[in-house]
């Protein structure tokens, strides 16, 4: 019986959207918007963030691993010691795997491309249950050695695109950081390894440190934490047992190595919080779109319901003779609830269709970096298909079931006579209209603030002050390791390319470094101790420091504030010496000019002969923080670095100069693009922001399309009902004016309303954008009143027709009928 009553639900459902086609296509379209935008998000999430690795078995249970810095609570790496002590200690585990990103260059004409690469542990591929297409993965030997297994596996897509798919590829050689590594196997196609945000194209084992991670030599060091790995506790065991245990580890190495270890814990994280790649960047923005989206299906529910109302009047003699003869309201209730799911399934199947086309939205939205390629690609699955069906039938209850109970409660002695009266007059009919639009009004306010809040916060980050110069200081970078350079050939390469850099016209002063501001590469650090500072007995203090080229600071416009600069003369046969910066001196020296007192490095003995001002290093929003700067060639040798060049000319005009310099040296050789520091500090700073306001950006701009449709029916349809009020109020001498009057004072009284409400909704989830924002206070004014005014210009547009048509009205023939 109950199927058979579905069954004919559905025809007869069927039957009457076929009679009202442009109805039902629009219905279909407005929650199509509503059901694929969540669809969407929830695949950026799902392939983001909860399953970002592709072809990994057992990701649910993968955890990573931290290290926690002494008398700090943010994350670290681990040294491979360390590592290794972890893992033979442990019992809860079924793997520890090793994991650094890293890359190469490959030379392009005359320009040179990075590519993503892996430092990995020899289990890297059975613990994450990899079955390669080609080939073997690592040895446990092959983890053993300094540079003594040049062997590497490749990705597919650089197997197709260097290799043309040759399947004899096993055994044959790359060239990687100038060093020809033997090809042993080949990842399948899917797989990009696990750094969230960057494929992978090339992994080498550990053995090979050396010559991929810069710094030297690492892996029998303690103090050297590099390491960004991940475990994969036994089944049954929880996060907060695996960390325990690892705790207690921790704490027994800090006995055994109090050097080194002093003060150092262990921290795990699941994938979606992982600090060291793209996750921790994007968090913040999928969980404000989670938001956005939902109140967007929230406005389209409420548009959608309008609709349904609106439609209602036309079926209402419909209704009155279903009920009239004996239908019972459940029955009629369950019918339009019918119609409401055959809509939202229609929609549902196009919203997985959207969803599907915009899965690689969020990497589109972000450029490539030096030519890698951003991978941050939505996951379609069972569990996001499973969600979308619970959005489609939670927006069919939302829009279809407050229409169906109101339709079902109609007075039959009341239905029977004429419904001519006045709207205006009467407005209890509309009430449910009116809210519907005034929650659209309110949600749609919430977005909008949003909007501009992030978009004021962009415009600050563009234009903050790092603490250095930004607009006429350009940098790029020459790898001399894929080149094959050894030290001494790179010192003098690394020389006479700033010779010549600085003889070009509109040139003031280039300068090498070993790491620029702002990148994902992390600055080395170093432990000190300072004659007259008592470390706590917790603490072993280390601090970040930078190798850099006489004239650094001068081209990088970073002031001295006491003290000399790095000249040529500060060599390897000089006196070690050493610039610190103003929170240096105020931790360590209490504010003292420190110029020509003594700090010690790892043990070495410096002078200090310069104090520089502050400048942020890594972020904007960072707190001040000690640093230092050591000579280039005091410091540990490197074959490759950073040329900052400060210029007149613009990045076009000085790449061109920089190639030629280049190639004049070794025509091998091609610099990576030229950028300007500040096209650096927006990259690096601007990635999570830029994707926010787009995203919500699109989603408020639908919103507020939706709820001006939503004030245009709603005002329409009065109009049309309150004809008979209109013609009496003309008859009785109201004006245009008046009737004008009439018509916007209603219309701007659900956008006010919706405004007060949105208001107070706004104050509090704005607060889930706080860590986007930057020097703009989430309650910002500013904002406010920018979202009242896009509301009030929408509000007019929508009002403006349905106001011309009251004035339009012939009170003669109103009065007739």
């Amino acid at each position: 019986m109950f199927a058979d009553n579905t069954a004919r639900d559905v025809h007869f459902g069927l039957r009457m959207l076929r009679r009202s086609p442009g109805f039902s296509i629009l219905v279909v379209l407005c929650l199509t918007l509503g059901i694929g935008a969540n669809a969407a998000v929830f695949s950026w999430i799902e392939g983001i963030l909860l399953r970002p690795f592709p072809k990994v078995v057992n990701q649910d249970r993968l955890l990573v691993l931290t290290g926690i810095k002494p008398g700090e609570s943010h994350p670290d790496s681990t040294s491979w010691p360390d590592f290794l002590d972890l893992q033979r200690n442990s019992t809860l585990f079924d793997a520890f795997i090793a994991d650094k990103i890293t890359g190469t260059t490959l030379n392009i004409g005359d320009r040179a491309e990075r590519v993503a690469a892996s430092i990995v542990s020899s289990n890297y591929f059975n613990a994450l249950g990899i079955h390669l297409l080609l080939g073997r993965g690592f040895d446990p030997a092959e983890e053993q050695g300094r540079n003594a297994h040049p062997v590497t596996v490749i990705s597919h897509w650089l197997w197709m695109q260097r290799f043309h798919g040759d399947r004899d590829v096993i055994g044959k050689t790359q060239m990687l950081n100038g060093v020809p590594h033997t090809i042993i196997g080949v990842a399948p196609e899917g797989f990009y390894g696990t750094f969230v945000g960057y494929p992978i194209e090339f992994w080498v084992p550990i053995s090979m440190q050396e010559l991929f991670e810069p710094g030297g030599y690492k892996l029998e060091n303690r103090d050297e934490r590099w390491i960004e790995g991940y475990v994969l506790p036994k089944r049954g065991v929880t996060a907060r047992q695996a960390e325990e245990e690892l705790a207690s580890i921790a704490k027994r190495l800090e006995v055994e190595y109090p050097a080194t270890n002093r003060g150092r814990g262990i921290k795990l994280f699941p994938l979606w919080k992982d600090p060291f790649n793209g996750a921790s960047e994007q968090l913040p923005v999928m969980k404000l779109s989670s938001v956005a989206v939902l109140l967007l299906l929230l406005i389209v529910c409420a548009n959608v319901s309008n609709l349904m109302l609106v439609r209602s009047f036309a079926r209402r003699r419909e209704i009155i003779v279903r009920l009239a003869v004996g239908a019972g309201r459940r029955r009629l209730i369950k019918q339009l609830f019918t119609e409401g799911l055959i809509l939202s399934t229609c929609a549902a199947l196009g919203g997985i269709l959207v969803a599907y086309s915009c899965r690689n939205l969020v990497a589109f939205l972000i450029p490539s970096t030096g030519g890698v390629a951003v991978n941050l690609p939505g996951q379609i699955d069972a569990r996001v298909l499973a969600l979308s069906v619970g959005i489609t039938l939670l927006s069919t209850l939302l829009f279809a079931l407050l229409p169906a109970i109101q339709n079902s409660n109609i007075d039959l002695a009341s239905a029977l006579k004429s419904e001519s009266g006045a709207v205006f007059g009467s407005r209890g009919k509309s009430r449910l209209r009116s809210g519907l639009v005034l929650l659209q009004m309110a949600l749609s306010f919430v977005l909008l603030v949003g909007s501009v809040l992030l978009i004021e916060s962009v415009r600050k980050i563009r234009s903050a002050d790092p603490g250095f110069s930004t607009q006429n200081v350009l940098t790029s970078t020459v790898n001399l390791i894929t080149a094959g350079y050894d030290e001494q050939r790179a010192k003098t390469f690394r020389e006479a390319l700033v010779e010549r850099v600085q003889s070009i016209a509109g040139v003031q002063s280039a300068a090498y470094s070993r790491i620029r501001p702002f990148t994902y590469s992390p600055y080395p650090s170093a432990r000190i101790a300072v004659d007259g500072y008592q470390p706590r007995s917790d603490e072993a203090p280390s601090v970040e420091y930078n190798q850099v080229d006489p004239r650094y600071l001068e081209t990088m416009g970073i002031a001295l504030l006491s003290g000399r600069d790095f000249t040529r003369a500060d060599n390897e046969n000089s006196l070690p010496v050493v610039i610190v910066n103003e929170k240096m001196v105020e931790q360590y020296w209490r504010g003292q000019d420190p110029v020509s007192k003594r700090l010690q490095v790892d043990g070495r003995s410096l002078r200090v002969i310069g104090v520089a001002k502050l400048s942020k290093y890594g972020a904007l929003g960072e707190a001040p923080r000690p640093f230092f700067y050591i000579p280039m060639r005091q410091g540990l040798p490197i074959r490759s670095g950073i040329i900052n060049i400060r210029t007149s000319l613009d990045a076009g005009l000085m790449a061109a100069a920089l190639a030629h310099a280049v190639h004049e040296l070794d025509a091998n050789l091609a610099p990576t693009e030229v950028i300007t520091m500040r096209e650096q500090v927006n990259r690096y700073s601007l990635r999570a922001q830029q994707t926010a306001v787009t995203l919500l950006g699109i989603f408020g701009g639908l919103a507020v399309l939706l709820a001006a449709i939503g004030l245009y029916g709603v005002m329409s349809h009065t109009v049309n009902q309150s004809t008979r009020e209109l013609g009496l109020r003309i008859a009785l001498g109201a004006s245009a004016r008046d009737l004008l009057r009439l018509v916007f004072t209603q219309g701007f009284f659900l956008t006010a309303a919706g405004v007060v409400i949105g208001s107070g909704t706004a104050l509090l989830l704005t607060r889930l954008i706080g860590a986007l924002l930057y020097q703009v206070n989430p309650r910002d004014p500013i904002a406010f009143a920018s979202a009242f005014a896009v509301l009030t210009i929408t509000s007019i547009a929508a009002v403006l027709l349905p106001a011309r048509r009251a004035t339009k009205t012939d009170p003669a023939s109103v009065l007739r009928e």
